[in-house]
């Protein structure tokens, strides 16, 4: 069983990742200053990848991680769509298309309690499908910085917040039928 060590080296990214939050939502709702909260998601989402590499390189895989990363990704997927819907750059269906996700997504809790497993394992779908939302959504953001490319970058954006949304919910699906499968497997041991 993997150890639960809260004070690692990695989770301390983590926790800087999660204290980014609040930066970006007063970068962007109270500054509307769009180039320092880009910013903010641009090493949010960079750092996505440090955490988990310095976890597996320095041998500092924590259960406390394994629930902390996808937690701080989720997290700022919300932020990042509340705050661009409220700055009026996204509409609201597409914010309520993703949150419907990890809503169905709750409905698993008791059975995997049940199965006694504190979170399913993170898939390539799903990692998919968190890169491309969040690189997605600061795209957005970046076209809508005066630039000589912005149209191009809103327009990529666009293109990765929409698979990315797809990927989510496909990753969704997958969790669902992962738990199924695990039940069904306790059932015939049972």
């Amino acid at each position: 069983m993997t150890p639960w060590r809260p004070w690692t080296i990695p989770n301390a990214v983590s926790g800087l990742r999660l204290l980014g939050i609040p930066l970006f939502f007063y970068l962007l709702l109270v500054r509307e200053n769009y180039f320092w909260s880009l910013c903010v998601l641009v090493i949010a989402g960079a750092t996505d990848w440090v955490d988990g590499y310095l976890a597996r390189r320095l041998n500092q895989v924590s259960r406390l991680g394994i629930l902390l990363d996808p937690l701080v990704d989720r997290l700022y997927i919300a932020a990042t769509l509340i705050g661009l819907a409220l700055a009026n750059l996204i509409p609201w269906w597409l914010v309520i298309i993703i949150a419907l996700r990890d809503i169905a997504l709750l409905a698993l809790i008791p059975f995997l309690r049940q199965l006694k497993i504190s979170a399913l394992p993170v898939t390539y779908v799903g990692k998919a499908a968190t890169f491309a939302l969040l690189w997605g959504f600061p795209l957005i953001l970046l076209g809508r910085v005066d630039s000589i490319t912005a149209s191009v970058m809103a327009a990529a954006g666009w293109a990765c917040a929409l698979w990315g949304t797809y990927l989510y919910w496909w990753a969704g699906v997958r969790y669902f039928a992962q738990a199924r499968t695990l039940l069904r497997e306790q059932d015939h041991k049972g």
